[in-house]
């Protein structure tokens, strides 16, 4: 199961897999964030490349606006995700 919840400022909240079966809703869901984002993974479970490659897009489109883009809140083995795919040297992972 996956959830994305967008609340104000900017928050947007995940929990569950991001995979490819959910990564044309996050998609379309990360599509309608028009200011700085920081995006909260204390819920995340699971991410897979797919899932990864929707958040780059994101960070992508917002650094392209002038505006900021950053992950917090990972459990460690989210984190290892991150870090073995290299994206803790492009995105900003609090």
């Amino acid at each position: 199961m996956f959830d994305i919840r967008v609340q104000g400022g900017g928050l947007v909240l995940l929990s569950g897999r991001l995979d490819a079966a959910q990564a044309d809703r996050a998609k379309a869901i990360l599509d309608t964030v028009s200011e700085s984002a920081t995006l909260d993974l204390t819920d995340l479970d699971y991410v897979s490349s797919a899932g990864l490659g929707v958040l780059v897009q994101t960070f992508k489109r917002l650094r392209d606006s002038g505006l900021e883009f950053r992950l917090t809140n990972m459990k460690p083995r989210i984190r290892s995700v991150f870090i073995y795919a290299g994206l803790d040297k492009v995105l900003r992972l609090e």
